[in-house]
């Protein structure tokens, strides 16, 4: 009996990246805009600055020698977020442009990056 093979599906693109301004579209942080920090495209995740903040309790150690209380960022689902283009948010693209694909803003038609 042969076995079976399964197929790798590839990972779809992603159409936030790090270094994007950000707005928050559902959640607490509703309407917050921020920069993305880190983008995690296996779990569609990303980290934005100032969104999603949590606090972490930590034991004293050598690089925190008092402990305490840490505010950090926890990442936000994707979906949540769009991409701002000038001053306004706006869905994202991809279409090519001398034998390079590149990101577009639908509402404005303008490139990015």
């Amino acid at each position: 009996m042969a076995k079976e093979v399964k197929q790798k599906r590839f990972q779809p693109k992603l159409k936030i990246k790090k270094g994007d301004t950000v707005k928050v579209l559902s959640g607490e942080d509703r309407g917050t805009k921020g920069t993305v920090l880190e983008v995690f495209p296996a779990d569609n995740k990303a980290i934005v600055e100032g969104v999603n903040v949590n606090s972490k309790h930590t034991k004293p150690s050598a690089k925190n020698p008092n402990g305490g209380i840490i505010k950090q960022e926890a990442p936000v689902h994707i979906s949540n977020l769009q991409v701002v283009v000038g001053n306004q948010a706006t869905r994202i693209g991809r279409k090519e442009v001398d034998g390079k694909i590149v990101r577009y803003s639908k509402k404005t038609q303008e490139v990015i990056d």
